[in-house]
């Protein structure tokens, strides 16, 4: 059975209506409702500086010196607004981990941390770790943390694009300004 009698199917047709086109125009009209739209979200940034992280052993800097390099490869996160007031972000970090040569065991703790500013303040800042387990004759892994929720208060004069969620390793000072002399990779 049809989804449009033939009499309106010809009509749009000689219109010049492709099947196509009437789907774009049936979905954009089934949006009309207010509740349709997903919320605005925070804006995320990954921080260039604490994207990377390399750890060496305390003897030197170079590459057979080298334990762990690991890297933050993405932030997914999904917005939802469960009443007036709130927008709730779900995210996960996830990172990409190589074994150094010098490494003595096969597994690893890594920690990062997400933090909250609204207007350049900071409202908050948690720290997570993610172990890391090599398994034999593997030397790199990609795995993803825990999923991390966020509550943001939203009024009709604040919505959660007015906040910003930034995510990065926690760096020693060394960690840091090592990966500020060598940019971004």
């Amino acid at each position: 059975m049809p989804f449009v009698s033939s009499d309106i199917a010809i009509t749009l047709r000689s219109i010049g209506l492709r099947p196509a086109m009437l789907a774009v125009l049936f979905a954009v009209a089934g949006c009309a409702g207010e509740d349709k739209f997903p919320p605005a979200c925070p804006e995320l940034t990954l921080l260039p500086d604490a994207a990377d992280l390399s750890r060496f052993r305390p003897s030197g800097r170079d590459i057979t010196d080298m334990v762990l390099d690991a890297k933050i490869t993405a932030v997914p996160a999904q917005c939802s607004r469960p009443n007036a007031q709130t927008v709730v972000a779900k995210m996960n970090v996830n990172f990409a981990v190589s074994r150094g040569p010098a490494a003595v065991g096969r597994s690893a703790a890594l920690q990062y941390f997400v933090g909250v500013t609204e207007g350049g303040r900071v409202l908050d800042e948690q720290d997570y770790q993610i172990g890391v387990a090599f398994p034999s004759n593997i030397d790199t892994v990609a795995l993803s943390g825990e999923e991390i929720t966020l509550n943001f208060p939203v009024n009709p004069q604040q919505s959660a694009a007015a906040y910003q969620i930034y995510v990065g390793f926690r760096l020693t000072p060394e960690q840091l300004a090592a990966n500020r002399a060598r940019g971004t990779r």
